[in-house]
């Protein structure tokens, strides 16, 4: 056996091997970036508009006609889930208005048969997740700080992440996102500096952190 053959740590045929797999890895690699990025937007959908059975536009109803929130969404400061309009609610304007739309039939369809209309879901959380709205709006947090602009959205789109790490900076620092409960629904609420922000956290008792970032705050 010549020398150069006893010095070799691998055989030739492992050798290949190693080199064959460090050129797939080298050749999928772009391939695996573009999954994990496609994966991440794909589960934020972070200004991706939700198609629904209505294309219902918070553009028009609340940027143009300034409908409160409220209004739709009655049980949002009371209730950990802000509530879905009914075909009742709905029908207080459009038994008299655009009446024969055909954009508008599952709101007739809705009201002849008694079943809700099916709203698909914009920002949804893990089962794990306890999350209230109606603590949230006590508190002074407003809806343009999770909701984004939703007057200028002609069709409703995720605007924040919704995930662990964005809420948890939040908590960990409260004061920046609060508000006067007075501005809550406000689109876009007006700036608060970072004094009066500072007292709106003592005000709603929100100085200290250590319960906001607890984990059985979120996850009960």
């Amino acid at each position: 056996m010549a020398s150069s053959e006893r010095d070799q740590v691998f055989s030739r045929r492992v050798e290949l091997g190693i080199k064959l797999g460090v050129l797939a890895l080298f050749l999928s690699f772009p391939a695996l970036v573009a999954y994990g990025v496609w994966r991440e937007s794909s589960y934020q959908a972070i200004g991706e508009p939700v198609a629904q059975p209505i294309p219902f536009s918070h553009k028009h109803h609340v940027g143009d006609d300034g409908i409160d929130c409220r209004y739709c969404h009655t049980q949002v400061e009371t209730s950990r889930h802000a509530g879905l309009p009914g075909s009742s609610i709905c029908l207080t304007c459009h038994s008299q208005l655009y009446t024969q739309a055909a954009v508008l039939e599952p709101l007739r369809e809705s009201a002849r048969t008694g079943q809700p209309i099916p709203w698909r879901r914009v920002h949804t959380l893990p089962d794990f997740v306890f999350f209230d709205h109606g603590v949230h709006v006590a508190k002074g947090v407003a809806c343009h700080e999770c909701h984004g602009r939703i007057d200028q959205m002609p069709l409703t789109w995720r605007a924040q992440p919704l995930q662990m790490q964005w809420c948890i900076a939040c908590h960990r620092d409260p004061a920046p996102h609060l508000h006067p409960r007075d501005q809550v629904f406000a689109m876009p609420p007006p700036r608060v500096s970072e004094r009066q922000a500072q007292d709106l956290a003592r005000l709603m008792q929100l100085e200290s952190t250590r319960r906001l970032t607890d984990c059985s705050t979120c996850h009960r």
